[in-house]
């Protein structure tokens, strides 16, 4: 799924792994290196014009950290269509939903994954 990347889009996301949220953090932290059953996740990743917050390419599986301003937004709403169009999943978490329970939200992440039973 290899792609050109406009140099903004790169540069963007470049700055946005430098200034990860807390809970963007404490997930990359569960899901770097393998370390989630072995699932490969790369972090802010530019695809498509948007900037993913987490993907998993072999589970076909986006995973988004949302703040407030997202609710109910209909952008994401758009985005996740479209990425579900390409046979992707998107599931999305409140940033404190991470902060609070990182244990349920990467066990909901690997159920999605199919590592754990449906």
């Amino acid at each position: 799924m290899r792609q050109a990347v406009p140099p903004p889009h790169r540069t963007y996301a470049r700055t946005m792994r430098a200034d990860a949220t807390k809970a963007e953090n404490l997930l990359w932290q569960a899901l770097r290196n393998r370390k989630l059953e072995g699932l490969k996740f790369k972090r802010q990743v530019p695809l498509e014009g948007y900037i993913l917050d987490f993907v998993c390419f072999e589970a076909r599986l986006i995973i988004e950290l949302d703040g407030g301003q997202h609710s109910q937004s209909p952008r994401d709403a758009v985005r996740d269509r479209h990425f579900e169009a390409q046979g992707f999943k998107t599931l999305r978490f409140w940033n404190d939903e991470v902060e609070k329970n990182l244990d349920g939200v990467c066990l909901t992440i690997l159920h999605e994954a199919g590592r754990i039973g449906r």
